[in-house]
C-alpha cells in the first residue's frame, strides 16, 4: 500500500477518516454592523452553537463556520476588525462545547489572514481560503493570490497545525484570466505553494461540482480534495468516493436553500444515507 503524503495523513488525523468526511457549514446570521444585521452577538453565538450541536449529534465529521450573511461582502484588507473579533467569539464558544471535534472557519470575502487569526485564537483545526493561488474576479472585485503572506503569517504565529484548504477555480467568480488553466492545473499550483488541501466547487453556492473533476483532481495531487458546493442527499452517491471531504451547507437547510434555517430532519436523513453508502461494498 502506498505511503500517504503528509497532507493526507494530517487530514486523516483531524477528521478520523481519509475519504468522504462530511463537514457541515454553520452560516452565521449577519454580524453586527453589516446591512442585514438583525441579531445581537449573543443571539448569533447561541444560533451557531445550536447548529453545531445538531451537526455533531448526527455524526458529522467536522464543522466550518462562515460569515455567509454579511452581504454584500467586504474583501480583505477592508474587512473590519470587528468581523474577526465576532467570528473569534463565536468559534471560541463552539470550541468550548466541542473541545475535540474538528472545527474550521472561513471569513468572507478573501479574509484568509483574518480566518487564520480566528482559528489560532479559538484553537480550530482548519481554514477555508479564497485566492490562495492565481487571481480571479468575484462579486467583490479582484481576488489575488495570498499563499505567500498567509503561510508566512501561519509560521510566525506558530500555527502550522492549522490546515489550509484552498479553493481552486472557486464559485461566484470569473476565471477568464486563467481560462487556459484547468482545475487540475490550479490544484497542482496550490500543492506547489504548500496548501494542505484543495476545494473544487460548482459555479455558485448550492450548485453541484463535477464528480469527475474531483476524482481527476485526486489523481494529480497528493493532497486532500474536498467538494465545496452542491452536495445533496440525492447526489451524495456520486461524491462520497471521489473526494476526501464534502462541505455541505445548503442541503441541510429548509428547502435546500443556504439562507434558510437549519432543518434537523434533513441533516438526519443525509447522514443516514452517508452511513448506508459507507457500508456498501466497493
Amino acid at each position: 500500500m502506498p505511503t500517504l503524503s503528509k497532507a493526507l495523513t494530517s487530514f486523516e488525523r483531524v477528521f478520523g477518516r481519509l475519504q468522504g468526511a462530511i463537514i457541515g457549514v454553520v452560516h452565521l446570521p449577519a454580524l453586527p454592523g453589516t446591512p442585514k444585521s438583525a441579531k445581537t452577538l449573543q443571539e448569533i453565538v447561541d444560533a451557531a452553537c445550536k447548529e453545531a450541536t445538531v451537526y455533531f449529534k448526527h455524526g458529522l465529521d467536522g464543522v466550518i463556520v462562515e460569515n455567509s450573511n454579511d452581504l454584500p461582502y467586504l474583501k480583505s484588507p477592508h474587512i473590519g476588525p470587528e468581523t474577526t473579533a465576532y467570528a473569534t467569539r463565536v468559534c471560541t464558544e463552539i470550541r468550548r462545547l466541542f473541545p475535540r471535534q474538528p472545527l474550521g472557519v472561513q471569513v468572507l470575502a478573501g479574509g484568509n489572514l483574518e480566518a487564520l487569526a480566528v482559528a489560532h485564537a479559538a484553537n480550530l483545526d482548519f481554514i477555508r481560503v479564497e485566492g490562495f493561488v492565481f487571481s480571479s474576479i468575484a462579486d467583490e472585485g479582484f481576488i489575488d493570490a495570498s499563499a505567500a503572506a498567509l503561510l508566512r503569517k501561519r509560521r510566525s504565529l506558530g500555527a502550522d497545525d492549522i490546515l489550509v484548504f484552498a479553493d481552486v477555480k472557486k464559485k461566484h467568480s470569473s476565471h477568464s484570466i486563467t481560462h487556459d488553466l484547468t482545475v487540475q492545473d490550479a490544484a497542482e499550483a496550490a500543492e506547489f505553494c504548500l496548501a494542505d488541501g484543495v476545494i473544487v466547487t460548482g459555479m455558485a453556492t448550492g450548485k453541484a461540482a463535477d464528480p469527475q473533476e474531483a476524482s481527476t483532481t485526486q489523481k494529480v495531487v497528493q493532497l486532500p480534495v474536498l467538494v465545496g458546493s452542491g452536495v445533496t442527499k440525492g447526489n451524495l452517491h456520486a461524491f462520497i468516493d471521489c473526494a476526501n471531504g464534502l462541505i455541505v451547507g445548503s442541503d441541510f437547510k429548509h428547502d435546500g436553500l443556504w439562507s434558510n434555517e437549519l432543518d434537523e430532519k434533513r441533516v438526519q436523513a443525509f447522514m443516514k444515507t452517508v452511513e448506508e453508502l459507507r457500508k456498501t461494498p466497493k
